[in-house]
């Protein structure tokens, strides 16, 4: 005979009247567990779920680094005027690293979305720094669909970054006619070197 245990079951095999509580308190620690995992870094937890909720596209990878050309609306491919368009948006536009040690790389990753009716192409991606790159799992995103994009900055970069707050940017050009460069920008305290 199989012993059962007779902490939240009574000898009878039924639920004890005090095991509905116990089983709130723990259904609440793991609740408060889920809500300060979020609390400590939100876009990691966004990001997490809304990956679940929404295909992301690995096809077409592009690498983004500094360059200093200007922005050049004639090289976007819009669609016609009047027809199905693309509309861009992300997980975040705006990522907090915190405090960084003086040689440290850091990331994050972010999801670009299409929440239009036609296919959002990002024609060109560029970061404001040579210490921040980033790379996106494609170039073109079908409606409903989204692209992975991971964004490297590495404070060792510049010397003269340490003891100072940085603030890095990745521009996305593309050819949602309302937002023909999407940013994303983030921010790292750099701790000035022992």
């Amino acid at each position: 005979m199989i012993e059962q245990n007779t902490t939240l079951y009574g000898k009878n095999g039924r639920l004890r009247k005090k095991a509905g509580p116990l089983i709130l308190v723990i259904a609440g620690l793991l609740l408060v567990i889920a809500g300060l995992f979020w609390i400590a870094n939100p876009g990691a937890a966004t990001a997490m779920l809304a990956s679940q909720m929404v295909e992301v596209v690995n096809d077409r990878p592009l690498h983004a680094v500094h360059e200093m050309e200007p922005y050049d609306p004639a090289s976007i491919p819009f669609l016609p005027e009047g027809g199905p368009q693309p509309r861009i948006s992300a997980s975040q536009t705006f990522y907090n690293f915190g405090s960084v040690g003086a040689s440290e790389v850091v990331q994050h990753e972010f999801l670009i979305y299409n929440e239009g009716q036609a296919p959002l192409t990002i024609s060109r991606a560029y970061t404001t720094c040579g210490c921040t790159t980033a790379d996106i799992s494609t170039t073109v995103i079908p409606p409903g669909k989204a692209a992975r994009v991971r964004l490297v900055f590495d404070a060792g970069f510049h010397e003269e970054a340490a003891g100072t707050t940085v603030r890095r940017g990745l521009i996305l050009e593309n050819n949602d006619p309302n937002s023909p460069e999407f940013e994303i920008w983030t921010q790292a305290a750099v701790r000035a070197k022992p």
